[in-house]
């Protein structure tokens, strides 16, 4: 596995910033992972980079387990509407990478490896 970074476009870079001054005892990993990521100008956006709003499919790599969710803003989150938060493990795990990568990351029930198995941008904005 390579030792990958987040590709965070310049715009989301800078609002999630403000949102974690606002919220600094929810978002430590979120920070952490903001300071080693590569962040870009629109014109470099690669469609399928996950975003907040992205929706991505993955795969647990141990188990085969697939999900299907989208990446959101803490206040939209809704785990049975499969709406992650940005603030989540899971979210922040997954914040900046692209199909096919893979993604290892602390969750809650120990180090998980993800794979990245489609990422959908199309409704969203630049």
């Amino acid at each position: 596995m390579k030792n990958l970074k987040p590709i965070i476009l310049l715009s989301e870079y800078q609002e999630l910033r403000d949102l974690i001054k606002r919220n600094p005892n929810e978002s430590k990993q979120l920070s952490e992972e903001l300071d080693r990521a590569i962040v870009i100008k629109e014109e470099e956006l690669n469609k399928k980079i996950i975003r907040v709003g992205s929706e991505v499919e993955f795969e647990v790599v141990k188990t085969k387990t697939k999900m299907k969710i989208q990446l959101v803003l803490p206040e939209e989150s809704n785990l049975k509407a499969q709406k992650v938060s940005i603030f989540a493990p899971l979210g922040t795990a997954l914040i900046g990478f692209s199909e096919n990568d893979e993604v290892e990351w602390d969750m809650p029930g120990g180090k998980m490896l993800l794979k990245i198995l489609k990422v959908s941008n199309e409704h969203l904005e630049i």
